[in-house]
């Protein structure tokens, strides 16, 4: 267990409450683009994989061919976030998990502006994109290997945590009971957030995307005083897990 002195060294951008922010948006992501913007969900590429290869089985190239493009979204996604950050903190002495946030804001804010009658895949690939981002740059809460843009891991630490308390039941080692705390409240704030979506999806229709422009405000400014004023001579330390 880590005492509290140890904690007070995390960065702001490793902050346990901003994972549960992003991860309550991902929840409204998916939601938005279930409902309004063709069945699919863009926060991973596994399905996509799956029904490309199911295409591919029943002989449909070009629907399989289709699918290429969310999946070299994500790429693109990833790949700039790994080259992005070093160049960015040396010319601007901010962080690059700052200035993805204001990239996810400025989509956001272009996605919200797009009619219902354009091409579902414009708000699949730019959502694609920057789920991928988003993925690969918070990676740890405070020590913890986090996922913001997907459930699944939370969920099998959830087994993992509940086996260990099974298995500790009569040892006075309960450390295993604040990893399952923490991997719990992460599906929560996912399904929080997709109830939001789904809600504001039918409220608002394709402006319902502006709703996450919220918590991603208060999520920027929160990193950007951090960039700018009490982490400015930590400008260079880099968030567990990179």
């Amino acid at each position: 267990m880590m005492n509290e002195q140890s904690k007070k060294n995390y960065l702001t951008c490793e902050k346990k409450w901003i994972f549960y922010v992003l991860m309550a948006i991902a929840g409204f992501f998916g939601s938005y683009t279930y409902i309004l913007k063709g069945h699919i969900f863009c926060n991973a590429q596994t399905g996509n994989l799956l029904v490309m290869g199911i295409a591919l089985g029943n002989g449909n190239l070009t629907k399989a061919t289709y699918y290429l493009l969310p999946i070299f979204s994500y790429i693109l996604g990833t790949f700039i976030s790994e080259i992005a950050p070093n160049p960015i903190k040396r010319r601007f002495y901010i962080r690059w998990d700052t200035v993805l946030i204001m990239i996810e804001m400025l989509i956001v804010l272009f996605l919200g502006f797009i009619p219902n009658s354009a091409p579902v895949q414009i708000s699949q690939i730019a959502i694609t994109f920057i789920a991928a981002m988003q993925y690969n740059t918070f990676r740890q809460a405070e020590g913890l290997p986090m996922a913001t843009t997907i459930a699944t891991n939370h969920i099998r630490q959830i087994g993992v945590a509940l086996a260990k308390e099974l298995k500790r039941r009569k040892s006075d080692n309960k450390s295993h009971r604040k990893l399952l705390i923490q991997h719990t409240a992460m599906p929560i704030a996912f399904i929080i957030g997709a109830a939001t979506g789904s809600l504001f999806c039918h409220l608002f229709e394709g402006k319902a995307i502006w709703a996450t422009l919220i918590p991603f405000s208060i999520i920027f400014i929160r990193l950007l005083y951090a960039d700018l004023c009490i982490e400015k001579d930590r400008i260079h330390t880099k968030p567990c897990g990179h």
